[in-house]
């Protein structure tokens, strides 16, 4: 019975991983001990931040949506209800894509919807 040595494939995982971590700093991007630690953590935060980005997105379309609005004489609240009253599907960051280049085309879609939310204010 033969032994196996593993130096070449162990080298080739260890090259495999060391080649995702082009552009760490210090030992990170050479060591594989440090490496190896690297690119579990930096795996994990991009796993997450890329559910984050989403996040983040949509926060800043609802702001930009909001701060459009207000001149307007309505809240981002009652504009967003108003659009479901009205069956107006236009999602946020189309709407910010209209609010930055066609403003007046945003401005009609406030004018229809501020009346449905007037309604909805005079029945309370």
């Amino acid at each position: 019975m033969t032994r196996v040595k593993k130096g070449a494939s162990a080298h080739k995982h260890r090259k495999h991983l060391l080649a995702h971590t082009k552009g760490f700093k210090y030992g990170r991007k050479s060591k594989y001990k440090l490496a190896k630690d690297a690119l579990r953590h930096a795996w994990t935060y991009s796993y997450r931040d890329r559910k984050v980005k989403k996040r983040d997105f949509r926060q800043l379309w609802q702001l930009q949506i909001n701060a459009a609005v207000r001149p307007l004489g309505i809240n981002y609240s009652r504009f967003i209800n108003g659009l479901k009253k009205k069956n107006i599907e236009i999602d946020r960051k189309v709407m910010s894509q209209l609010i930055a280049k066609y403003p007046d085309i945003f401005a009609k879609i406030v004018e229809e919807v501020r009346g449905e939310a007037k309604e909805v204010k005079s029945v309370k």
